[in-house]
């Protein structure tokens, strides 16, 4: 990894151990081994490098939210992959899921960013298979970026009773998840 992917790694990190607040630089050089200058090479300031550490959590979940997507799917396969990876992602990345999670409303984090969708056009994806349902008359009529939120906080939930090891995630359970999810959005 290189200096600036340590930084990003080590706020992470200690985001995820301690919250935002308690993340100072001090910590962040000890944390990532490098020395006091060289977070400057690369951040201004610490809401510079929070941004960055957001980015980079949006673009891996995007990136994991369309792997094996398959465009010409119905629409019920292809909400479920969406739904599947979203909570296949939550677990192998835990801590940027939770940073995703706790940050996308925060004031930390600029609109600039939050507005901007993410790289790999995952939202535009989701957004797109929203419309069509409702088009359909499958999908409830509902602003698309509210039944988005609903989608993902129906995940958000599971996952977060997961982490806590309130239940383990069987693939039954996973099933009944993802079903769950699909009715929730149904006409």
């Amino acid at each position: 990894m290189s200096k600036k992917q340590d930084i990003m790694a080590a706020t992470l990190d200690l985001i995820h151990e301690e919250g935002l607040q308690s993340v100072t630089f001090a910590k962040l050089f000890k944390r990532a081994s490098v020395g006091a200058g060289t977070i400057y090479n690369y951040f201004a300031n610490k809401e510079e490098l929070v941004n960055a550490v957001y980015r980079e959590a949006r673009k891996l979940m995007g990136e994991f939210l369309l792997m094996n997507y398959d465009p010409g799917a119905s629409l019920y396969e292809r909400f479920k992959r969406l739904q599947l990876n979203r909570l296949e992602f939550g677990i192998r990345h835990p801590k940027e899921f939770l940073f995703i999670d706790s940050f996308s409303f925060s004031p930390y984090i600029s609109p600039e960013l939050r507005d901007a969708g993410d790289p790999n056009a995952s939202s535009e994806v989701v957004l797109a298979l929203i419309v069509e349902g409702q088009k359909q008359g499958v999908v409830k009529e509902m602003d698309s970026h509210l039944c988005h939120q609903l989608m993902h906080g129906i995940i958000s939930s599971i996952l977060k009773g997961y982490y806590v090891q309130k239940y383990p995630l069987s693939e039954v359970q996973i099933q009944q998840v993802l079903e769950a999810s699909w009715k929730a959005v149904l006409v």
